[in-house]
Formats: C-alpha cells, structure tokens, sequence
C-alpha cells in the first residue's frame, strides 16, 4: 500500500518541521516535538510515509485491508538478516520473518505499535520513504485532544491525511480516551469535512483563537468512542479507506508495469 503509519521518534522531526512549514503560517518550534516525544504516555505522535508502486511492489508489505490500515510497525520493509528483526521475531514467536504478528494483526484494536515503542521501532527508520505527513494526540484525563496533523500538498487529497486521523482515532480508543475532541479554524472547510466524515460535530467556539490572524476556532467533539453507533461508523469507514488504497495501489502497480513494458518495446 502506498502509505503507511509509524510511530514518530526523534529522527523523524526534521522532516515534520520542513511539512509544518509548508502547512501553517506558526509552525511549532522543534523544540515542542522533542519535549512532546519524551511523554509517550500521554502525548502520541504518528507519521505517514509513502512509498512508490515500485518499492511497494517490491516489498513484503501486504496489501491495505480493514486488519492491518494502521499498524504502527511493519517488519516486512527491514532485511529479514537484520539482527534487530530476528530480535523482534524473538519476542514475538507469532510473528514471520519479515512480517507482522499474526495473533495481533487478529485483534482489531490491538494494533502493532499503539502501545508505545519498542527497541526496534526506535532504531529503525525506512529513510528510502519518505515523510507526508504526521500527526498528534493528547490523552488529557479521558479525552483524546487531537493537537495537530498536516500533510504535504502533494499529498493532500489522496487519503494520507484520513489514514493519519483513523489512526489518532484507533490511539485514542486504545488508551481508554471517552471522546475525541480538537480545534480547527472556521475557514478551514477540508478540515471540517474530514472530521464531520468521522462523527465530530461542533461543540463551540474559541474567539480569536489563532495569534496569526486572530482567526477563530470552532471546538468539535466525537461521540463516545466506545458506543456501538461510532464503532460502527469507525469499521465502515476503515473499510472504505482500506478499499480506496487498495484501489490506488493497484492503479500505481498497473501504470507502472505499462510504463515498463513501453520501454521494452
């Protein structure tokens, strides 16, 4: 599949810096993220990367589907001889070289990767991937407080920025938050329809909110996470998501063969 998600670590923030400020007219200071990651127990930060048809062709990495759209972890990308893959493999006997764990590719709320960082996850970055996109949440008592997601514009559009906020969603429900809750500016129209697709309704208004522009904010709130109504909507649209990137990456993997055998010709 042409993205996947990962766990942000510190190697990461350079690159989240350089979307930022592509994406906001205030961006936070590098400093903010590395104090950000040192508290992983309350404050989760993911990434998206892209991969091209080509290396997604040439990979192990299974094709999207509703199980594995948000895993955090994906071995099959590391050289199965990679020392830190065998431990991996080690402390996981469910897992296949190379691949993910089947017990937990099983559970849906029990993604690789949600409940913090291991060992390998911290070491190892797919640098032949590159960074779209990221995102951020909050546990704040028992509420997940989306603090911010941006996504490259050469990406925007192409269901990188839905996988980043599915995956805030699925954190969120993992570390026992009731609800979801974020601000968004008033003008951001995009924005607004991405988190109505997701159940968040407005709930209020944060007057002069942004020092930029002194633009205000509207405040919207999910339904409780765990009713049986927002799980429902939740399945359905990882589903569809999963469809549509399912879809994308065999349209990519088809051009790409074409283009391949004009060459040839």
């Amino acid at each position: 599949m042409p993205y996947i998600l990962e766990n942000m670590i510190q190697d990461d923030i350079a690159q989240v810096a350089a979307i930022e400020r592509l994406c906001f007219s205030m961006p936070w200071p590098v400093s903010a993220y590395k104090r950000e990651l040192k508290t992983p127990e309350s404050n989760r930060y993911v990434v998206v990367r892209y991969l091209t048809p080509e290396q997604a062709e040439q990979s192990a990495l299974p094709q999207p589907t509703p199980a594995n759209l948000t895993h955090l972890t994906h071995y099959e990308l590391r050289d199965p001889t990679d020392d830190r893959a065998q431990a991996a493999q080690r402390r996981d006997p469910t897992s296949t070289p190379g691949g993910i764990s089947r017990l937990t590719s099983l559970l849906p709320w029990k993604r690789n990767g949600h409940g913090g960082h291991s060992d390998a996850e911290e070491e190892e970055v797919h640098r032949d991937y590159p960074l779209v996109g990221y995102a951020g949440l909050w546990l704040m008592v028992d509420e997940g407080h989306v603090t911010t997601i941006g996504v490259h514009p050469d990406h925007r559009g192409q269901g990188a920025g839905e996988l980043l906020f599915l995956g805030l969603v699925d954190i969120a429900a993992e570390i026992k938050a009731t609800r979801v809750t974020l601000e968004v500016r008033v003008s951001n129209l995009p924005a607004q329809a991405l988190y109505r697709k997701y159940g968040l309704e407005i709930a209020g208004v944060r007057k002069r909110y942004y020092s930029d522009n002194g633009e205000d904010a509207y405040i919207m709130w999910s339904e409780p996470l765990a009713s049986a109504q927002y799980r429902e909507r939740i399945e359905r649209l990882r589903q569809e998501l999963a469809a549509r990137l399912w879809a994308n990456f065999h349209t990519g993997i088809q051009q790409t063969r074409h283009a391949g055998e004009t060459r040839l010709q």
